[in-house]
């Protein structure tokens, strides 16, 4: 069940860094896609920090 996760994430991740592509081409407004991009990342990285700092 896990799996299915990590394999959502990364398909919204290759998703997220498309649309980010597509408004650095003008087609999508990168003011939109930019934070989009941004979340994907910063959402595991803030996960894996707060699943770090309840092991200690």
């Amino acid at each position: 069940m896990r799996w299915i996760g990590v394999w959502l994430y990364l398909l919204l991740a290759v998703c997220a860094l498309f649309f980010n592509l597509l408004g650095l081409l003008n087609l999508y407004p990168v003011y939109v896609t930019a934070p989009a991009l941004f979340l994907t990342l910063f959402i595991p990285v803030y996960l894996l920090n707060k699943q770090r700092r309840r092991a200690k």
